[in-house]
Parts: C-alpha cells; structure tokens; sequence
C-alpha cells in the first residue's frame, strides 16, 4: 500500500498525524500533506504543538501565535503560542475573582499566587492540550493535521486525556457528595442556580470537551498516526519502542514513511568512498526497516538537494509523497 492509497481508502480519517524522533521531518511531512489535501479542494488545518515550531520556517509565513493563517486556498496554519494561552488562564482568573469578590484590583498575594502557578512546568503541556481541544472540537476544518512534538513529549501530550478525564471525575464525584449536603437550601431557591451547580455543569463542559478530543485520537476511523523514521540504527531501535507504546494509548498507527534515503542510483555513478560507504551502511538498514515494519512502510522520500521551505518546494515533497501531479 502506498500513502496515497491510505488516503483514498479511509476517507473517513480526518484527523492526522505524523510523529517520532525530533528532527526527522515531521513537520515538513505535516506541511506536505496539509498542502496536498488542500489542492484536492479539501478544508485543512495544519497545526503545531511543538514549542519550538518550524512550520513558519516552512511556509516562510510568520504565524506563530497568531491563530490559523490562511497560507493559500484551503490551506491554513497554526502555531499554538502556549504563553499566551497561559496569560489568558491568568487574566480570567483576575476577572472571576474582581467579579466575586467586587475588587477594583488583585491583592499582592493573590497576584504573586497566579504569577507562581503560571511558572508551574506541568502549565504550559496543560495549555497546549486547551488549544488542541478547542481546534478539534471546532469541526471547522475537512482535516487536521497535526504536527506533534518529539515521541517522549507526545507521549506526554497523548497521556493528558486520561489524566485530564481521571482529575475531572474525581473533583465531580466530591462536588456531587458536597451537593447532597445542599438539597435543602437548593429546594428553598429552586429559582436560582446554586454554586455548586454552576461548578458541576462547568466541569461536565470540560469533561465533554475532553473527551470528545480523546476519543477522535483514539478512533480508528477518524484518525491515522503516521511514524517518520530514517534509515539509522538508532532511529529504527527507538520508533519501534515508541510503537509499543503509542500503541498502550490506543493511537491507531497507519503506517511508517522512510525519510532520507539517498539515491542508491549514485553507487552507479563515480562518487567519493565516503557517499559509496553511505550507500551500503543505508542498504542494510533499509533491509531491516522492510523486515521490521513490513508492508506498512508506505513511502521512501529520497534526501532533497536543499530544504523544503516555501511552497514550490513543498509541492514537490507532496509530489514525492503521494505521487503524480499535486
């Protein structure tokens, strides 16, 4: 099966990502596909959640944090600026408690306790999965292409779902026992929503939200998970671990794209003893990418004379991924 064949036969999978080491070309690969899509008249929306994320490199276009930008036709990016999202965390929190408590301004304490929460490492994982959810509930888009971050990281990211959902159920569970409490008093003002209803339907927002995104990762119908890997020993050891695992979170993997490959034409040609070294070492690992993950490997991507920035380079890539005209 080839990639394109992939795509025309699983219409139904909308939601797409490509994942593994860092600095294989993921993104490149997310960029390609988002731009193949969108010229077969498709709605797409490619989108990173890596901090540190290269498709405004790619597209040359500056787009980090800004929201989708359309790039051409159909075609939109997005580069989540998880800092922002955290100072908008932070100024709701200042809002809800003004709106409370009637203060013309937050305490000192109160202020230093939000700037020291915002610092929290677990913070900014917490805001990219906000706007991951918020993008893929929206339904805006025909498809979704993700861009994830390096295998350890996603697997983080991939994890949040069920943390998020875990956490959710129990402080639901608490705030329904302290509602028991409450019947009275909720009886005698049946006219007025109590705290802890609003609390309630707050978290079952979320919860929804939750998992709504969740199940579409996990949903074989709508969702493909694509591993890039280069013809390296390393590189093949660690996808293959990785895929164990990724497969513990029930993440539908589709199939494997070999990137890099040099040309093995050039052993005809006269090169230096170093390239013919390369040649052979690649040959050996291409035999054992083939034994290793079998008729899932559904492209070679040949090792390109330049980057792939820009979108003259990026058809080409896309050209090279699925084949004939783009």
């Amino acid at each position: 099966m080839s990639l394109r064949t992939a795509f025309d036969t699983n219409p139904d999978r909308r939601y797409i990502m490509f994942g593994g080491k860092g600095g294989l070309g993921k993104t490149t690969f997310s960029a390609a596909t988002a731009y193949w899509l969108a010229k077969q008249g498709y709605r797409v929306l490619v989108f990173s959640v890596d901090p540190q994320a290269s498709l405004s490199d790619i597209f040359k276009r500056d787009i980090f944090g800004k929201g989708p930008v359309e790039i051409m036709p159909n075609l939109y990016a997005q580069e989540i600026d998880a800092d922002q999202r955290i100072k908008e965390y932070q100024e709701e929190i200042r809002q809800k408690i003004r709106d409370m408590y009637g203060l013309p301004q937050i305490p000192e304490e109160i202020e230093n306790y939000i700037q020291a929460a915002a610092a929290e490492p677990a913070m900014e994982e917490s805001a990219i999965f906000d706007e991951v959810v918020d993008i893929v509930v929206g339904s805006q888009y025909d498809y979704y292409i993700y861009d994830l971050v390096p295998l350890g990281h996603a697997l983080y990211y991939l994890s949040m779902a069920s943390v998020y959902d875990e956490w959710i159920d129990k402080i639901t569970k608490l705030r329904e026992e302290m509602a028991e409490y409450d019947q009275v008093a909720a009886v005698m003002r049946r006219d007025k929503e109590t705290e802890e209803d609003k609390i309630l339907s707050e978290l079952q927002f979320i919860k929804h939200r939750i998992n709504t995104s969740s199940s579409i990762l996990t949903d074989r119908q709508k969702t493909a998970f694509f591993f890039v890997v280069v013809p390296e020993e390393m590189i093949i050891l660690d996808t293959q671990k990785a895929a164990g695992l990724f497969a513990k979170f029930d993440v539908p993997i589709c199939g494997y794209i070999v990137n890099r490959v040099i040309p093995p034409e050039l052993a005809d040609q006269s090169i230096p003893e170093y390239l013919r070294n390369r040649l052979a070492m690649q040959k050996s690992y291409l035999e054992k990418i083939d034994r290793t993950f079998g008729g899932q490997v559904l492209a070679r991507v040949p090792e390109f004379e330049r980057d792939i920035t820009g979108l003259p380079m990026i058809e080409r890539m896309a050209q090279v991924m699925f084949g004939g005209e783009t």
